[in-house]
Formats: C-alpha cells, sequence, structure tokens
C-alpha cells in the first residue's frame, strides 16, 4: 500500500487533496471574517453548501494547476530528474500561494467593501497608480490575515511530500509509455470536466451564477465560490462593464427608466379593441404557470403566419397551440429579446435583456433583484421551477433560484417516482411525459402557485418517440416533426388536468425562448423575422381574450403580468405593462453587433462607434433608446436590479 502512495499518481492524489484542504480552511477564514455580512448558517444548508464548494474548488483547482496535474504525469522519464521534481516543486507552491492562497484571503477583505468575490475586473483596478499603496494599507490593517497566509503556504510546502522517491509501478517500456499514456488522458478528461463542471451533454461550463443552485441567497453564493475561478471565469467582456454615458442622471431617468411605480400610472390606459379581461387586477390571486416553448418560431404557426401555409399541404404544425390562441390572449407581433436559451430566462422572468454578454453570464448578475417568482413568493405564492433536464444543466435552475423560485423540479425528480424509461437519449425526459408529471407537482403545490417549464424535445438532433414517429407530420425543415410532438404533449396535458380545480384557476403563458435554427419561409430568414415568436396568455374560463397586434417583447411579459395580477408596488424592469403603460415605447430591443430596437416605424440601431441608424420619426426615439441602454449598464455597474435606487 505505501508503493502505491509513492507513485506518480499517487502523490499527485495527495497534492490535490492537500489543495482542497487549503480551499476549504480558505473558506472557513473567509466566513469567519465576513461573518456579520453573511448571516449565520444552519446545521440543514451545511451539506447543500458544500456540495456547491466542492464544485466550484475544482473548478479553481484545475485552473491554478491543470498544468501541474499533466506535468505530473508525463509518461517521460525526465520528470524522473532532480531538476524537473524541483521545477515542479517551485510551481506547485508559487502557483498556489498565490491563487489558491492569496486571492482567496485577499477576497476576505475585498469582499466587506464590495459583497463581491474578486473577480478580472479588479485586475484593471490593479494598474492604479496608488494599487501598491493601498495593498500595502491594507495588509497592515490584516496582519493575521497576512500570518495565515504564510501558514497555509507553508502547509502546501511541506504537505507536498518534496523528499518522498516517487517510484512508478509501470516499469517496462510499453507499460511505462501506454499506461502513462493513458493516465495522461484520463487526467486531461477529467480536468476538461471540473472545468465545465460535469460532461453530459447538457452541461454548460459553470459560471458564478451556478453557486445559487445550492443556495438562494445571493450572500450565500459568495461563500460558495472560490478564487481563481472567480478571476479566471470572468476574463474578457464578463468581467468590467464599460458603456457610453449618453446623458447625465436627471436626463437619464426622464429618457428612461427601468423603475415601475404602478400605484402613479396615469388613469389612461392602453385599450385596445378586441381585447377583454385585460383590466388592471383582472387576474388577482390566480395561480400562474408559464412555459418557455424551445425554438418555438412564429413560422410554426398557421394562425400567426397564414401566409405562409396558403398553398402548401400542411397548414402549420401547431393546431392545439392555435386552438388555445384563439380562445386566450395572443401576441401576433412577440419578438425574441435574444438568440440563445440562456438570454431568455432573465428576458420572460425577470424583464431584464442580454445585450452584449447574456446576462446570466455576467457576475454582476449576481446583484439583489426582485424579479416575477421573488415578487409573487412576497405575496405568498409557492414557486417552482420545472426542466427535464439533469438538474443544474444549461444554467436554468440557478438563473430560476436568482430569480426568487424556491424548488426545482428535473429530471432526477421524475425518475425518481416513474423511472427511467422517458429518457430521450440526449437533453432529458420527453416532454409529454415531462408536462404529466408537472401537471402532478402543480396539484400537490399549495396555492396560489407560480411554476415556470422550460420545454426541451423540439431541439437538436430533432427526435421524437418512437411511437410517434409515423403519425406525426415530417413537415418542411427538420424541427417540424419535434414542433408538431411538442403540439401534441401540450393537447395530453390539457386533456388530462383541464377538469382540475387548481387548473381552473392558473393563468397559463406560453413563450418561445428563441426561433429555430431551421426556418423555411424567406422572410425569417432575416430581421424581424428571425426573432419572431409564438406567445400568448390562456386562462381556461376565458377571462382573458382577443389579439394584441402592437410590436410586444419577452420583456413585456413581467410587467403585463404584474398588471394583470394587480400589483401595485414599484418594481425594475426594462418592459412595459402592454395594457397599463402607454407612456412606454413599444418595442422590441436586442443586440447583434449593435444596439437595435424593432418600433412599429422602422428599426432603431447604434453601435459601439456611435453609428446611429434611424429616420424620421423613428428618429424621435433613438435618444431614449440610448438611454435603455444607459440605465441597463449602469444598474449592471451597480448590480442592482430593484426599484431602490
Amino acid at each position: 500500500m505505501k508503493r502505491l502512495f509513492h507513485t506518480p499518481l499517487g502523490m499527485l492524489l495527495r497534492r490535490i487533496a492537500l489543495l482542497y484542504v487549503v480551499l476549504l480552511l480558505c473558506r472557513a477564514v473567509f466566513y469567519l471574517y465576513n461573518a456579520q455580512l453573511l448571516g449565520p448558517l444552519s446545521w440543514s444548508e451545511a451539506a447543500a453548501l458544500l456540495r456547491g464548494a466542492l464544485r466550484f474548488d475544482t473548478a479553481s483547482v484545475v485552473y491554478a494547476d491543470g498544468a501541474f496535474v499533466l506535468l505530473s504525469l508525463l509518461p517521460l522519464h525526465v520528470r524522473e530528474k532532480a531538476w524537473y521534481r524541483t521545477t515542479m516543486y517551485v510551481y506547485y507552491v508559487a502557483v498556489n500561494a498565490l491563487l489558491i492562497v492569496a486571492t482567496n484571503l485577499a477576497d476576505c477583505v475585498y469582499f466587506r467593501y464590495t459583497q463581491k468575490r474578486f473577480t478580472a475586473e479588479e485586475i484593471f483596478f490593479a494598474g492604479n497608480d496608488n494599487s501598491l499603496q493601498l495593498v500595502g494599507k491594507f495588509l497592515v490593517e490584516n496582519w493575521y490575515l497576512a500570518l495565515v497566509a504564510a501558514a497555509f503556504t507553508v502547509l502546501l510546502a511541506r504537505g507536498y511530500g518534496r523528499k518522498v522517491r516517487e517510484e512508478s509501478l509501470l516499469r517496462g517500456p510499453w507499460t511505462y509509455y501506454g499506461g502513462g499514456a493513458a493516465l495522461l488522458l484520463v487526467a486531461a478528461g477529467l480536468c476538461i470536466a471540473g472545468v465545465r463542471g460535469g460532461m453530459t451533454r447538457m452541461t454548460r461550463p459553470i459560471t458564478l451564477s451556478n453557486a445559487l443552485l445550492y443556495t438562494a441567497d445571493g450572500n450565500r453564493a459568495n461563500l460558495i465560490l472560490s478564487n481563481p475561478f472567480c478571476i479566471l471565469r470572468t476574463v474578457g467582456s464578463a468581467g468590467k462593464v464599460s458603456y457610453r454615458k449618453y446623458f447625465d442622471p436627471e436626463e437619464l431617468e426622464r429618457r428612461f427608466s427601468p423603475v415601475h411605480r404602478p400605484a402613479e400610472r396615469p388613469d389612461e390606459t392602453d385599450s385596445l379593441p378586441g381585447i377583454s379581461g385585460a383590466e388592471a387586477g383582472s387576474l388577482k390571486g390566480r395561480n400562474v404557470m408559464i412555459f418557455i416553448l424551445e425554438s418555438m418560431s412564429a413560422e410554426h404557426s398557421a394562425l400567426l403566419c397564414p401566409e405562409l401555409y396558403a398553398d402548401l399541404p400542411q397548414k402549420g404544425f401547431t393546431p392545439f397551440l392555435d386552438s388555445l390562441m384563439r380562445e386566450g390572449l395572443c401576441f401576433r407581433r412577440m419578438y425574441a429579446n435574444g438568440t440563445r436559451s440562456i438570454q431568455a430566462m432573465p428576458s420572460v422572468l425577470g424583464s431584464i435583456p442580454s445585450l452584449r454578454t447574456p446576462f446570466v453570464l455576467m457576475p454582476q448578475s449576481l446583484g439583489p433583484s426582485r424579479q416575477l417568482p421573488a415578487m409573487l413568493a412576497a405575496k405568498g405564492y409557492s414557486t417552482a421551477f420545472f426542466c427535464g433536464s439533469e438538474h443544474g444543466s444549461m444554467g436554468f435552475g440557478a438563473y430560476a433560484r436568482s430569480a426568487g423560485i424556491d424548488r426545482l423540479v428535473s429530471r432526477e425528480d421524475y425518475e425518481a417516482e416513474h423511472g427511467t424509461g422517458a429518457f430521450d437519449g440526449y437533453w432529458g425526459i420527453w416532454d409529454e411525459e415531462f408536462l404529466q408529471f408537472a401537471g402532478e407537482e402543480l396539484a400537490r403545490m399549495p396555492e396560489p402557485f407560480f411554476g415556470a417549464l422550460f420545454t426541451l424535445s423540439s431541439h437538436h438532433p430533432f427526435v421524437v418517440p418512437e411511437r410517434y414517429a409515423a403519425t406525426l407530420p415530417e413537415g418542411y425543415t427538420k424541427i417540424h416533426r419535434g414542433v408538431a410532438y411538442d403540439d401534441l404533449a401540450f393537447r395530453r396535458f390539457f386533456e388530462r388536468f383541464a377538469g382540475e380545480e387548481w387548473f381552473r384557476r392558473t393563468v397559463f403563458v406560453f413563450v418561445a425562448d428563441h426561433v429555430s435554427s431551421e426556418k423555411f419561409a424567406e422572410k425569417t430568414r432575416s430581421y424581424p423575422g428571425n426573432m419572431h415568436i409564438l406567445s400568448f396568455i390562456y386562462t381556461p374560463d376565458g377571462t382573458l381574450r382577443g389579439g394584441v397586434d402592437q410590436i410586444a417583447q419577452q420583456l413585456d411579459l413581467m410587467p403585463t403580468l404584474l398588471g394583470l395580477l394587480g400589483n401595485e408596488e414599484p418594481y425594475f424592469a426594462f418592459g412595459r405593462d402592454v395594457f397599463n403603460e402607454p407612456q412606454r415605447p413599444r418595442w422590441s430591443i436586442s443586440y447583434d453587433g449593435g444596439f437595435r430596437a424593432l418600433t412599429d416605424e422602422g428599426v432603431l440601431f447604434f453601435d459601439d462607434t456611435d453609428t446611429p441608424s434611424a429616420e424620421g420619426s423613428e428618429a424621435e426615439l433613438l435618444p431614449n433608446f440610448r438611454a435603455l441602454v444607459q440605465q441597463y449598464y449602469t444598474r449592471t455597474e451597480q448590480k442592482n436590479y430593484t426599484a431602490n435606487d
């Protein structure tokens, strides 16, 4: 057994384990130093916090020591040379003393002033003329942290085991080089998995907001995070906010404000012809269920785009959803605010757009917010987010927690109750089965409730359950069969639950995350057709009916729902209440190499070179659009997404 511990692999595992111990000790110091800000910890939350910490510490270890891991397992005899071993020892102690010990302990002090972890944006701060003076001042004031850092560095140096003579068990040429190469490949794969946070098809590289998977408290999320992850993950545009300030604060607020004050709105409302039940408070006290539909372009619907199907035998691929649109409130000109699923979540749940960088990938997204789920939770709503993929995949659950959702329901929950037979082999549980499961869970939730569900099946690789392969229409693009399958899945959901009492008390909101990558109509291949999505609100009792022909955007859903639910509290949102805020501009904003806004009169556009594109009446809106962009980056820089200034 002793020989195993003295092999290169055994010694490497010992040294990596020591890094985890030091990171844990750094986190303990971080908490003790900032206990007043972080608040008391309970044993009930300790397990989740430790799981999250392990995930981020793994990424930190790989960022700091990925090269060390690979060089330690290099299948060449040079690693047995004295100079090579000395170099590896110096690398381990020096790099980890700086990236693991120094940055994490520096965070103890930095966090007290900023309530955020040390990220790449502080690299720019370090270039100031007085940086060394400030560092010296902080060292003097916090001399005991310097002693702790020295002690942890000694622990790394002594625990390295420099005097241990490493002896490989792979002695023959074939086993030495072949076995060593195999170990190196396995280690490389594990390093990649560590940085990404997993290696499943649904896993995206973890970012700072993933800490919210383990706690709904933003302060607790900072306790889970560690460096060098926070620094290296935010290198680039996500780590620093830069923007042009067109207006002084007073003019900025006059041009555009993300703060809505329903109690102060004018008596005049935006009365729309053919709309019934849209008065403020008409849906007060009802449950809310939002379905975010994967790749559900408007062109899939014969109701929304009848001209596309005039001469075609198959008249659209959403007949059931079309029937709901006819009986509910249909947004005929709804546009996505982004082109990626991860951009849709903050747009729909928080009325927060993603401009240059997806909002949830920015470290500033961890700032305080009061989004739709949080506002409803404060009014007594129970909250849940449903997604049939693995827990924590694609960043959806992390963002849902940051938006104020208490419970996450995922593939693991489905399979715990219904077995593993409904896995689609790629992304998660088939939408038909998962919608049925979501209905069962909603029936058990205390009312009133708020739920959001992200569908999966209408996605590459465009497969449907084998039992439907011969009966669903093939369509005109690869995705049409999957769209038809999702339409059928919702038909089955409504057939099963429409008679339930909770169902009749629920407001159902349908909105696509973005358009499909598969397009068949020429007009949907370019802007704005390539942002036109399906969206409507359905009330089982028919309270809300009609069609909205004005331009609307995903950002408008939260304000509109709050108006219908009778909210009178101030709130933060970049969209507008379609029915009760006639003074706000009717547009759909997005970013594609420049800032653009679709209006009834045309398209507003400007970019980082301040090249505007607007003519006639639309030019009058350009300053207000610039004000919106300035407000977005101002609030992002402040990390404040609440109605409080």
